[in-house]
This record gives structure tokens, C-alpha cells and sequence, in this order.
């Protein structure tokens, strides 16, 4: 594997998430794969559980790690071609992804949409042109439409804790108090639409995410109808797709709580994380024996490990 950017780049889909739940049972079976090898980490936008896990999953393999927030330690890098750079940018990320691939062996990368432009932000521009300039395999550690890894972690945490060989999974739109991008549910169903589960996703009117994620999902508006015998419950806000980035008005109660849970087959409450308590998901059920969001913040760990391992064994 050269490039982790989507669940494309996955040739074997059952074996990753088979090899994933083997490194979490034996996580230095393979240091020596690392040995003398190096993971630069390169967050344009904030982290918490891409770069602890990530970190610790490349430590497991014998990779030294450097971490690099261009947002706060980097310079500020002009991304357009044939400019003249007399603005705010000072270098030019052919420079940057370049040199940053002459001193590491893989480089994960995160940047986030500006939720501005559809066009520029689907395009990829920035982890693309990483891509082609830095010269080494990269990680996607969430990209504008993407966030790979994290679907990884959720796909792991379902085949280990589901309890029927095809479970019912939703992905339920949450309210939220800014615009999020669509990032972690495209990427979600995306990666749903390849497994062996019955995949709904439930939203409001004018939330629908691009139909290029959301192939083989059943698509519906009522939420009570989609939690019906449902075994995962996967709770993510997202801003419209069209109008880009915008929020519509919702008038209906989208917060899952515990009376939500009662027509389901005593589902698994998912997210992502970050949360906002009371606002995306209540407190009786982040507090309760629904939620798996921290067994599932655990599995970042796997997940990235696996893909790394693959990584290592192709240099």
C-alpha cells in the first residue's frame, strides 16, 4: 500500500479489519518492520485522537515519529501554481511536501475544507499536491470529503462487538451549532457501502450528502424508521451539501436519547468525537451502556496500525 486516502485504496477489506483486530491482540508482533523508519505527521488543523493514536500506533511498529503543526509551527504555504508569491504565503508546497518526504519513510496529513468553495474543497487540492510532491506513501489523517482512518476504527469496533453476521448499521445526522464538514459521514458511508452490513443513513431534508458516498444505502428522513432493530447507531452532524456548507433549519427533535433506543436490537451508540454533550448526543447515553464511543476512540489505534503495517511492508 502507497496511498491510504479512502476505502479504494483497500484491496482486501475483511483481511485490514481481520489484520487490525490481530495487532490489537499482539501489538509488537512486528517492531521490527519499523525498525530505523520514520512517520511525519503533518496537521494543517487540530487533533487529538488521529495524532495520539497514530502516533502510538507507529511506536508499536518501531517507527520514530515527528509531528509538525504547519497551522501553528509551519510557515504559511501557498498551494496555486505559476503565482507570484509577494502576499502572506512564504513557501510553496512543492518545497514543503518535498522536503518533508527527503526526511521521513511515510507522512500522514490533515486539512480540513474551508467549507467555502464545493469545488476546490472536493477536488483535494492540498492532499492531492501533498501527494505528488512529497514523493512517499501518505496517510490520509482527514482530508476535505475523507477521514479513512476513522472509518477503519468504526468498521473494527462493529465486526468486534456486533452480534449477528450482518448488522443493521445507521449513520444519524445530530444538531450542531456551526456548519461541520461532510468529511467523517462520507467517508463513513462510503466505507458501509463496501461491508457486509444493512446500512441506513437518517437526516433531515436538505442534509443529503453526495449520492458519489452514498451508493447501496437506503436514505430516509425519519429517524424513529431507521432506528427500527437497528444494532449500531453511528451519530455524526454534517453541513449541507447543497446549499455547500450552509446549515437548513431543522424544526424536529434529531437528539438520540435513551426512549429513542427502545425499538432498537439494544443498539451500540457510535461517534466519532469530538462531542457536544446534550447537544449531538445526550448525556444518559454518552454515560450509559449504549455507548461504545471510547472502545471505539481505542480501535484509532488498531486501525492505523494495520495500515502502517501494510505501509512497512511495501518500502
Amino acid at each position: 500500500m502507497k496511498l491510504f486516502s479512502s476505502v479504494n485504496d483497500v484491496t482486501d477489506l475483511d483481511a485490514l479489519v481481520a489484520q487490525a483486530l490481530q495487532l490489537k491482540a499482539d501489538p509488537f508482533a512486528h517492531q521490527y518492520l519499523g525498525k530505523n523508519k520514520t512517520l511525519a505527521l503533518v496537521f494543517m488543523n487540530p487533533s487529538l485522537r488521529t495524532r495520539m493514536s497514530t502516533q502510538k500506533a507507529a511506536r508499536n511498529l518501531g517507527m520514530d515519529v515527528m509531528v509538525l503543526n504547519v497551522d501553528k509551527e509551519g510557515w504559511a504555504l501557498e498551494l496555486r501554481d505559476n503565482v507570484i508569491m509577494n502576499g502572506t504565503t512564504v513557501e510553496h508546497i512543492r518545497e514543503a511536501a518535498g522536503v518533508m518526504g527527503e526526511y521521513a519513510d511515510i507522512i500522514g496529513l490533515r486539512a480540513f475544507p474551508g467549507l467555502k468553495d464545493r469545488d476546490e474543497d472536493y477536488t483535494e487540492m492540498i492532499f492531492n499536491k501533498f501527494v505528488q510532491f512529497c514523493g512517499k506513501p501518505v496517510v490520509s489523517l482527514e482530508s476535505a470529503t475523507r477521514h479513512p482512518l476513522q472509518s477503519l476504527a468504526d468498521l473494527v469496533t462493529i465486526t468486534e462487538l456486533k452480534i449477528r453476521s450482518r448488522p443493521k448499521v445507521v449513520l444519524t445526522w445530530a444538531p450542531h451549532v456551526k456548519p461541520l464538514p461532510q468529511a467523517v459521514p462520507n467517508s463513513f458511508a462510503e466505507w458501509m457501502c463496501k461491508a457486509d452490513v444493512d446500512f441506513v443513513i437518517a437526516q433531515p431534508k436538505g442534509y443529503e450528502l453526495s449520492t458519489k458516498f452514498t451508493q447501496g444505502a437506503t436514505i430516509t428522513y425519519n429517524q424513529q424508521e431507521a432506528l427500527a432493530d437497528a444494532d449500531f447507531i453511528y451519530v455524526k452532524n454534517w453541513s449541507a451539501y447543497e446549499p455547500y456548507g450552509k446549515m437548513p433549519e431543522v424544526t424536529e427533535d434529531w437528539l438520540l436519547k435513551n426512549d429513542s433506543l427502545k425499538i432498537t436490537n439494544n443498539a451500540k451508540v457510535m461517534h466519532c468525537l469530538p462531542v457536544r454533550r446534550n447537544l449531538e448526543l445526550s448525556d444518559e447515553i454518552l454515560d450509559g451502556p449504549h455507548s461504545v464511543v471510547v472502545h471505539e476512540a481505542g480501535n484509532r489505534v488498531w486501525a492505523a496500525q494495520a495500515v502502517l503495517k501494510q505501509m512497512l511492508e511495501n518500502l
